[in-house]
């Protein structure tokens, strides 16, 4: 697998280990007041992810290793596969479960089919998971763009959560196809949507680029909805576009749902800037980096 890629896998699972730590603490203060500022993995210090220690992931993360893992050998996508695998792994979860998941599993108990349960669940984290459909060498965006739909449908079913797939599956083709990431996010933007219901929200992330993260953020809204987290995302790739580290570390200040939107800029930087963008010991102190390595080495 070309290195591009890699870094791109890689990008999305470091951001969402180093959001956990303080993921879902609002109070920014809190975050200040304990750490300073964070720039390694760190235990929890919310009772949402009780029992996961520094180096491990938040729920969106261990999804994320799942659709990884749901690929067969050649690296194919099966929806099937996914939503079986998905709902046989929740089975025996201790982590946290969001409303996505709890819906997503109350339509399946009722006798919806497994690829038909989604939740009403507006949350980008549905959409962030599919990072790791990059984890093969498939080059047409329009066999990622349906992949990503389809992994996000499983378990969110609003529109708007799909058209986030959507666009940052188009997005991080152009840039590991070559393009910058800002030039990517405005002509992808203008191009597949302009009329779109995520329109106003890519237009204001990007138009946030000069402003402070912890400020817009704040402004945005730190919550996990696309509405407040698409933007922010958006911010953090053209605020920090040759600055990986740099973004995630301003994202996690940031508070709130610091992991679904981290996922997506630690995906977009890691395929513009590459390896050597990442921190090594945010790979090495990553507690499942021996399983995500062995599954991208095979394909």
């Amino acid at each position: 697998m070309e290195e591009q890629r890699k870094a791109a896998v890689w990008g999305a699972f470091v951001a969402d280990a180093l959001a956990l730590g303080v993921h879902w603490v609002y109070n920014v203060n809190v975050i200040d007041k304990k750490f300073g500022r964070i720039q390694g993995y760190v235990d929890p210090i919310t009772s949402f992810h009780e029992g996961k220690k520094a180096g491990d992931f938040t729920h969106y993360g261990d999804q994320m290793l799942l659709l990884l893992e749901s690929l067969d050998e050649r690296g194919v996508y099966d929806e099937s596969r996914f939503a079986r695998s998905w709902r046989e792994f929740f089975s025996t979860y201790k982590g946290y479960f969001d409303k996505a998941t709890k819906g997503t599993l109350e339509n399946m108990a009722a006798g919806k089919g497994e690829t038909e349960s989604g939740s009403a669940s507006d949350d980008l984290a549905g959409a962030s998971r599919m990072a790791a459909l990059l984890a093969t060498d498939d080059d047409d965006p329009e066999h990622l763009v349906q992949a990503a739909r389809s992994q996000t449908a499983v378990t969110h079913g609003d529109e708007r959560v799909m058209q986030s797939a959507d666009f940052f599956s188009r997005v991080v083709m152009a840039v590991l196809q070559g393009e910058s990431p800002v030039v990517a996010l405005e002509t992808i933007a203008k191009s597949h949507f302009s009329h779109s219901a995520i329109s106003d929200l890519i237009r204001a992330g990007l138009e946030s680029r000069e402003g402070e993260t912890r400020k817009v953020i704040s402004d945005f809204g730190q919550m996990c909805s696309v509405g407040a987290g698409l933007p922010g995302a958006i911010h953090l790739i053209c605020r920090y576009t040759d600055d990986l580290a740099t973004a995630l570390v301003e994202n996690v200040m940031a508070g709130g749902d610091s992991s679904a939107r981290g996922i997506l800029a630690g995906m977009v930087l890691g395929a513009a800037n590459g390896m050597a963008a990442i921190p090594a010991r945010w790979i090495t102190e990553m507690n499942a980096a021996e399983r995500i390595k062995a599954r991208l080495d095979r394909l």
